[in-house]
């Protein structure tokens, strides 16, 4: 039998069994590709650092430089969150409470990086209020999923613990 202290999923099936292994085999391999991406996204963020420096007026950055690259390392700060969530999958005792903390974490920064180099001279306000509903509705499950779950933790660990004085 499949034991996984954090899985809520347990079974005899040999069928089932072989899909799990294919599954983990698939997270190797997305891992894998993700790790070229980083890669991949890191070399493209000094290139393109490089070429702007580069180019007349010589080593000076435009302010839509400066918006241009922190969008890029955002880009790669997000691969390297969806890699580390990847992960959680390949390892047998993946602690789905910390996926759901990684992936509003993710979705957080990348709609940062979407507000970021959001450029208000082209996008209308319905995309500005999308997009700030979507930023508030991710900050609420956040606060609700991570924060508010970890001052409950510390809250019973103080309670746990016995005073200095008593």
């Amino acid at each position: 039998m499949q034991a996984n202290e954090n899985s809520t999923h347990q079974t005899k099936d040999p069928v089932l069994l072989f899909f799990n292994r294919v599954i983990a085999q698939v997270s190797r391999v997305l891992a894998a590709i993700m790790v070229m991406v980083i890669i991949w996204g890191v070399v493209d963020v000094v290139y393109v650092l490089h070429q702007r420096l580069i180019a007349p007026p010589f080593m000076l950055l435009e302010i839509k430089d400066i918006m241009a690259t922190f969008g890029a390392f955002m880009a790669v700060l997000i691969a390297i969150e969806i890699f580390h969530n990847i992960i959680l999958y390949v390892e047998d005792n993946h602690n789905r409470q910390l996926a759901v903390e990684i992936v509003l974490g993710t979705a957080l920064m990348a709609i940062a990086r979407k507000v970021i180099v959001l450029d208000f001279n082209e996008v209308g306000a319905g995309h500005v209020y999308a997009t700030a509903t979507v930023a508030l509705a991710l900050s609420v499950g956040y606060y609700l999923i991570v924060i508010r779950a970890q001052g409950a933790k510390r809250r019973m660990s103080r309670s746990i613990i016995p005073s200095a004085n008593g």
